[in-house]
């Protein structure tokens, strides 16, 4: 295919959840619904049923379980999202400089939330800026200079002392530190596991939480007033059993911890969407689960309960929606995946793309 070719794309295009139509074109990289006038142009014809691009809410590029990775393995990351039509992706921390991907018209998009923010000796080793509450507001902003309009927090982590997950930071340090972030135009994101983190992260003003196993039927409804996000990750959930059990021994009640969240994994998250919490896909790729995943974690969601269209929608259109990326607009990116059957009627058909097409080229 040509850099001048028109594709066309006809059979079903689901520009919507109801909104389906029977063809369009792409000219110069961007989604048309109007017939080209030239009728002696190169035509590339694509057939089956189209969705906007993939949306990974949460993953890491240039992230492994050891800390930052070179540019070629950052490169093979985005490019296994990338085959399996996962063309948008919101790394959700990453100590490795990506911007260079920026400028690869072959790789998906990707919005960045800088680095992670942990308290000190409260995380992964090699991976976030470890400080202290004192210093939060400022290296809130200055991570919210340097991402793509989010921020990411650790909320909460093992505390050795308790021997089990605690919150992270104090009510008055987060509150200053969002509140900061929203002055700077940044969303701000956290990741927790357990519960005591989450009102005082919801009332402090955030915007999302990652993971949320903690939810628990007093925090829900105050999640919902809110309007706060949350990106499941429940292809990351289900290693919990196997964390719990290499830490058994010197952490008791931290494991029996982690083994309950596992196993209310799925009411919580059906609770939360059945309440009108937003929820979207996310699979935690990069640190120590492989790229590519974001099929296998709409299949999950529709596990919970979650109903296929709504699973879709989380990585499709109502995604995009909340990131404020376009999908198959007019005039938009031609970034779409395209299927051999419906993926309204089976999310299945997400693991195996016909045509992934990426600023207008097919490429897988």
């Amino acid at each position: 295919m040509s850099d001048h070719a028109v594709l066309h794309v006809k059979g079903r295009v689901l520009v919507g959840p109801e909104d389906v139509r029977d063809e369009l074109w792409v000219v110069g990289g961007r989604v048309t619904y109007d017939r080209p006038a030239d009728p002696a142009a190169e035509t590339v014809t694509v057939e089956g049923w189209a969705l906007p691009g993939l949306v990974d809410a949460h993953c890491h590029v240039g992230l492994d379980a050891h800390g930052p990775v070179d540019a070629a393995t950052a490169e093979k990351q985005a490019l296994t999202d990338r085959e399996i039509g996962a063309l948008l992706l919101r790394d959700a921390g990453s100590p490795s400089d990506t911007r260079w991907i920026d400028d690869r018209e072959d790789l998906p998009k990707i919005i960045r939330a800088g680095r992670h923010i942990a308290r000190t000796r409260r995380y992964i080793r090699n991976y976030a800026h470890e400080i202290e509450p004192d210093d939060l507001v400022a290296y809130v902003a200055r991570e919210a200079r340097r991402g793509d309009g989010w921020v990411k927090l650790v909320g909460d982590w093992i505390d050795r002392e308790a021997g089990d997950l605690t919150a992270c930071w104090p009510r008055e340090a987060v509150e200053a530190a969002i509140a900061e972030a929203h002055r700077l135009g940044a969303r701000v994101t956290a990741h927790c596991f357990a519960e005591d983190s989450l009102r005082d992260l919801v009332e402090a003003g955030i915007d999302c939480i990652e993971h949320a196993t903690g939810l628990t039927e007093e925090a829900i409804p105050l999640f919902a007033e809110r309007g706060v996000a949350i990106v499941p990750t429940l292809v990351n959930i289900a290693t919990f059993p196997g964390l719990a059990a290499g830490g058994e021994k010197k952490f008791p009640r931290w494991s029996a911890h982690m083994r309950r969240l596992h196993d209310r994994r799925y009411d919580t998250v059906r609770s939360a969407y059945d309440a009108g919490i937003p929820v979207f896909v996310g699979t935690d790729a990069g640190g120590s689960l492989p790229h590519g995943l974001v099929a296998a974690e709409v299949a999950e969601l529709t596990r919970a309960g979650i109903p296929p269209l709504a699973a879709l929608s989380a990585t499709t259109w109502g995604a995009r929606d909340w990131l404020g990326r376009p999908g198959l607009a007019e005039g938009a990116p031609a970034d779409l995946v395209v299927y051999e059957a419906d993926p309204r009627q089976d999310v299945r058909v997400l693991a195996a793309p016909r045509r992934v097409v990426l600023n207008g080229r097919v490429v897988a």
